[in-house]
């Protein structure tokens, strides 16, 4: 090999490991354990906005980033469901967000929310970041990705962050319930014994 293809190979296997390697600071740089999240208002499949100060007897929220199109988003949703059912009459309520660029999956607008929120039976708020201004605050990369946040005076803390557990393809598999140890924890007033972990999902479209 000459030293001039020597040299632009060089050049070129650098260039595609810092393309890997640089972050992207649009996702993934959000919140971390121990942060306040701030509020937020978006638009809710039956039109109304909607905020998390809303909630005023709420003692924390189980945040997820999720869509229809997404295959994991899918197989996770009826354990979402129940994490509503389950933890919404304890104060920790289920707020669901779609984040995705509908110009690039249609199949997740407003109008097939509603569509899928209605065949599904939701419990919980769909709400739309049409902005994208929400799930970059959160640092949500996937669908779905999960956020606990218990309410204290200073504010609403993130308290976990990352998958809702540790199988997606069954559920009747599944040996931890990342989220739901959480909660637990934090209803008895105790550290949350997982902090983080990694959510598995589809990239969220920007």
């Amino acid at each position: 090999m000459n030293k001039t293809l020597k040299f632009f190979t060089v050049a070129f296997v650098a260039l595609v490991a810092v393309a890997f390697t640089v972050p992207n600071n649009n996702v993934g740089d959000g919140y971390k354990i121990g942060d306040i999240a701030e509020d937020f208002s978006l638009k809710n499949i039956d039109g109304k906005m909607v905020s998390l100060s809303d909630y005023k007897d709420a003692k924390g929220f189980i945040i997820t980033f999720t869509c229809n199109t997404c295959p994991y988003a899918v197989m996770y949703e009826d354990r979402i469901i129940e994490l509503d059912k389950k933890y919404a009459p304890k104060g920790y309520p289920v707020i669901a967000i779609m984040p995705n660029n509908t110009s690039i999956k249609p199949g997740d607008n407003l109008e097939a929310m509603k569509k899928r929120a209605a065949s599904k039976g939701f419990t919980f708020p769909y709400l739309i970041d049409a902005k994208q201004e929400v799930f970059p605050k959160f640092g949500a990369t996937k669908t779905p990705h999960i956020f606990v946040l218990d309410k204290k005076e200073s504010g609403l803390v993130v308290e976990y962050i990352g998958a809702i557990d540790d199988n997606y393809k069954d559920a009747s598999a599944v040996k931890t319930k990342y989220v739901e140890d959480a909660v637990d924890a934090l209803i008895k007033g105790e550290e949350v014994p997982l902090k983080e972990t990694r959510a598995i999902g589809c990239s969220i479209k920007v």
